[in-house]
């Protein structure tokens, strides 16, 4: 049984630092694709990072380039979200997925649709 578990969400002072982790059990993901995807109230989830497990290639949404990075651990099987200079509209619940990587490719890396698995999401709350 596959199961993603985020942990690390909190409340942080904008400019401030958080890091979340991503552990992922139940199966090997080396040809997978891992995404963080957030949602804030009355929006849409929406993709925020990805990283392709086999290789390490990375992919950021526009809003965040240049102050999140998207990592992972073979050894611990943990994807993480650093993000940096935090702002309070990246408050919101943030998510992990884990997709095929066959079918999460380019525009598609974006689409939840194309995530096959979901871990249960923690708070993150920047305050101004």
């Amino acid at each position: 049984q596959v199961q993603l578990v985020e942990s690390g969400g909190g409340l942080v002072q904008a400019g401030g630092s958080l890091r979340l982790s991503c552990a992922a059990s139940g199966r090997t993901f080396s040809s997978y694709v891992m995404g963080w995807f957030r949602q804030a109230p009355g929006k849409e989830r929406e993709f925020v990072a990805a990283v392709r497990w086999s290789v390490g290639s990375t992919y950021y949404a526009d809003s965040v380039k240049g102050r999140f990075t998207i990592s992972r651990d073979n050894a611990k099987n943990t994807v993480y979200l650093q993000m940096n200079s935090l702002k309070p509209e990246d408050t919101a619940v943030y998510y992990c997925a884990a997709g095929s990587a066959i079918g999460v490719v380019g525009a598609y890396m974006t689409r939840t649709e194309k995530y096959d698995y979901w871990g249960q999401g923690t708070q993150v709350t920047v305050s101004s």
